[in-house]
Order: C-alpha cells, then sequence, then structure tokens
C-alpha cells in the first residue's frame, strides 16, 4: 500500500472546497502526511478577453490575489486544525500551476475537487480537474460536489 508524505489540495473557496479540503485533511491524518492547500488565481492574460484597460489588470489582479490571501488564512485554519499545513496563492493557468507546484514541492497525491460543468460552459473552460488528472505526475483524487 502506497503511503503519502505531502497532499496538494487545490481550492476554489467554492462550497466544494470544504468537502475537498476534509478528504485531505482525513488522508494526511490516516498517514501522518502535511497538506499544501493552493488557490490558483487567474492570470493578467486570462482577463484579457474581458476588454478591461490594460492599465487596470495588474490591480485587478493583485487585488484578487490579496483578497485570496486573506481566504486562504481563514480557510486553512478553519478546516486543517490538526494537520502539518501551509496555504499559498498563485496566479497562472490553474491546471499547469498544480502540476508543476506538485513537482516542486514534491508532493506524492493530489486532492481536488470536480465542478461537474456541462454543456458550453465545458467546452469553454474546460475541466482543471480533468486536465490535472491527465498531466499529473503523481496520483489524483477527485471529490465531486455534492447535489
Amino acid at each position: 500500500m502506497s503511503t503519502f508524505s505531502k497532499i496538494l489540495c487545490p481550492v476554489d473557496f467554492s462550497e466544494n472546497s470544504v468537502a475537498v479540503a476534509e478528504a485531505a485533511r482525513k488522508i494526511a491524518l490516516q498517514f501522518k502526511a502535511e497538506v499544501f492547500v493552493v488557490y490558483v488565481a487567474p492570470s493578467m492574460i486570462q482577463y484579457e478577453i474581458f476588454d478591461l484597460p490594460a492599465a487596470s489588470l495588474p490591480q485587478l489582479v493583485g487585488d484578487i490575489v490579496s483578497g485570496a490571501e486573506k481566504n486562504m488564512t481563514e480557510f486553512v485554519e478553519k478546516n486543517f486544525p490538526d494537520v502539518t499545513v501551509t496555504g499559498k496563492v498563485i496566479s497562472g493557468d490553474a491546471a499547469n500551476s498544480i502540476v508543476n507546484l506538485a513537482q516542486s514541492e514534491k508532493c506524492d497525491l493530489i486532492v481536488m475537487g470536480t465542478h461537474g460543468r456541462q454543456g458550453l460552459n465545458r467546452l469553454l473552460f474546460g475541466s482543471v480537474a480533468e486536465k490535472v488528472v491527465k498531466t499529473s505526475p503523481v496520483p489524483v483524487m477527485t471529490i465531486r460536489p455534492e447535489a
């Protein structure tokens, strides 16, 4: 049986993130592993489709990142009271960032949620979880949102 020492837990602070955190916490307790929680903020390039003035983009991304850092601190304190945990906010393409972080932080498991997007939304945005599963060098456990 495999053992895990470092679990990467990407979150988006949605309701489903609490269920994802709970799964990661239980696995961490079982294996005495540490948890690395990450939120990936969209990069400036991803906002260019909204036709916003270029000068406002760095401020917008900066505001999103600083808000996410505050959310991360609260999320980690609330959802990981009894495990060793690190929270981090980064920006970039979500799937690539998650896979790269798993490698750079030497994580041996990724626990993440799926959003179950359907139809046009899925076509436009794709599935971050699906891309991570296809490209991750380590096992990925996906948690579906509660119906």
